[in-house]
């Protein structure tokens, strides 16, 4: 039995888990993650990788579909210092910040090791297609599709000839960067209509790989001050978000540390432990 094999037969031990508000992110190392996102695409049974941040603990709590795709995700990566800082509050220290931005060459020049097919959705008109065009001649990436579509929270007229054109080009890994909580509950939506793709929702990481926005510099990252960052380059965008909504999230982790431990810290367990 070759090496990819026994990976597809052995049990998934699911990380340590630990919750804020309505939402579970795994303790999961940057390793530990790409070691993740590889073992959901070769067991060829699909699966659905998201990256919570303080704006999605937020939105979690007053959406009921935002919850249920997250409910259903396969991983759940730490995205952002404020997470991993509360984290030991919870009671289970997050090991590292995986946001989807950090993830994205790594796992693409693993993509170009492994030979896996790539499809690129969403981002601005042309974005997806210069990252494209990038990734073949520098990392050589096998890019199968790219797509720009406009979509929305409920389905619009042409969703399906979107989703069939995905399924059509069998993508190993879907990378999805749709504004706001759209990636999640998109990708909630058409899963099982791609498997056996492994999707995942990165945000603004094409934007930022093809130079459309720059990214906060290191500093401003290790301090968790990236989103101050954006919005200083989009506030009409942003300012609402980052100003008005995301301070919730402050009672949202008063009201989960007042919360029994075995409630927001979950141990390793088996699948379908």
């Amino acid at each position: 039995m070759n090496g990819e094999a026994r990976l597809a037969a052995e049990p998934w031990v699911r990380p340590p888990r630990v919750r804020f508000g309505h939402l579970w992110v795994d303790a999961l190392s940057f390793d530990g993650a790409l070691a993740a996102i590889e073992r959901l695409v070769d067991r060829r049974a699909g699966g659905v990788v998201f990256t919570p941040n303080v704006d999605h603990v937020v939105v979690a709590d007053g959406d009921p579909r935002f919850r249920e795709a997250y409910r259903r995700a396969d991983v759940s990566l730490c995205d952002g210092q404020p997470l991993r800082w509360a984290s030991g509050m919870m009671g289970l220290r997050l090991p590292a910040k995986v946001s989807g931005s950090d993830l994205f060459l790594p796992l693409m020049r693993l993509a170009a090791r492994r030979g896996y097919r790539v499809f690129l959705f969403g981002g601005a008109p042309g974005v997806a297609e210069a990252a494209a065009e990038k990734l073949r001649r520098e990392e050589g990436v096998l890019v199968v599709g790219t797509a720009s579509p406009r979509i929305g929270l409920a389905p619009e007229p042409g969703e399906d000839a979107e989703v069939e054109r995905v399924a059509a080009a069998r993508p190993d890994l879907l990378l999805v960067c749709l504004g706001g909580v759209k990636a999640e509950i998109w990708i909630d939506r058409v899963r099982d209509r791609i498997r056996p793709a492994v999707a995942l929702g990165i945000g603004a990481s094409l934007d930022f790989y093809v130079g459309r926005l720059a990214r906060a510099p290191r500093w401003m990252q290790r301090a968790g001050l990236e989103w101050l960052y954006r919005l200083l380059q989009e506030p009409r965008r942003l300012a609402r978000r980052y100003l008005v909504q995301d301070p919730k999230f402050l009672l949202i982790l008063l009201r989960t540390w007042r919360a029994p431990r075995a409630e927001r810290v979950l141990p390793a367990a088996a699948e379908g432990g």
